[in-house]
């Protein structure tokens, strides 16, 4: 595995298309995340260290794995990896050689939430939108949120390789999070219409929750949300598996 640095979303998902061009099978986690929200792991996260020997833009967590014998992951990871530097796409990386350099590798992502939240209130988007879009995505709902809120700062990161990106919103230094928490409607529905407007969906692994459920006649209307209601009271009718309104 490994740890690139990135000037943009952009160069992240040319390196992700040069992986697929090798050996798509192969790529297990293909992880992009923030030169802001990496910072904030930094800063919050006892023991985390960036390998790297400058900060970047944008990271990316790409691992390999296969149950095939002998498939030399290894050198494809160097060989691209190389390959990427020499034209550009790639800042800087730092292949993991061994278990205790990949966990620390690990850490950097998966601390992201953490970190978030002790930086301050945030508002959190589990989105998903077709993998080429991702770049496209990102800059536009950025620019939505930042006309919306001036300040706020906008710390993505989630999984390039099938186009789920937890796309987080922290508030503006110095503003109050219980105000900032209560425009978290605001906020979603300015990252949804573009959602929308790159074919995606406002729910992705996280599902619908609390915080979504006055979305669904929108997104999922009609009949398709008569019929996931009444599926919910034919397995569940006193509502035992999921205390509160989840559905309207």
């Amino acid at each position: 595995m490994a740890l690139c640095g990135v000037a943009s979303a952009d160069d992240a998902l040319a390196l992700f298309t040069r992986f697929q061009a090798h050996d798509a099978a192969s790529i297990s986690a293909f992880e992009l995340m923030s030169g802001l929200g990496i910072s904030f792991v930094l800063k919050h996260i006892p023991g985390a260290v960036l390998p790297l020997a400058e900060p970047a833009p944008f990271y990316v967590l790409v691992e390999l794995a296969t149950p095939r014998p002998n498939a030399g992951l290894r050198d494809m990871l160097e060989g691209v990896l190389e390959q990427a530097l020499g034209d550009g796409i790639v800042q800087d990386a730092a292949v993991a050689g061994s278990d205790t350099q990949r966990a620390a590798i690990w850490k950097l992502r998966e601390e992201h939430s953490e970190a978030q939240k002790r930086e301050g209130a945030s508002v959190k988007n589990d989105v998903s939108v077709p993998v080429s879009k991702v770049p496209a995505f990102m800059r536009e709902a950025t620019a939505a949120c930042e006309v919306l809120m001036p300040g706020v700062r906008v710390v993505p990161f989630g999984h390039m390789g099938d186009g789920n990106i937890h796309f987080n919103l922290e508030q503006p230094v110095g503003v109050d999070p219980q105000w900032f928490l209560a425009q978290d409607h605001a906020i979603m529905d300015a990252v949804n219409e573009v959602v929308r407007k790159y074919d995606g969906s406002f729910s992705a692994e996280h599902g619908i929750g609390k915080l979504k459920p006055y979305m669904m006649p929108d997104w999922r209307g009609g009949a398709e949300l008569r019929l996931m209601q009444q599926i919910k009271a034919a397995i569940d009718p006193a509502g035992i598996m999921s205390p509160g309104k989840v559905l309207p």
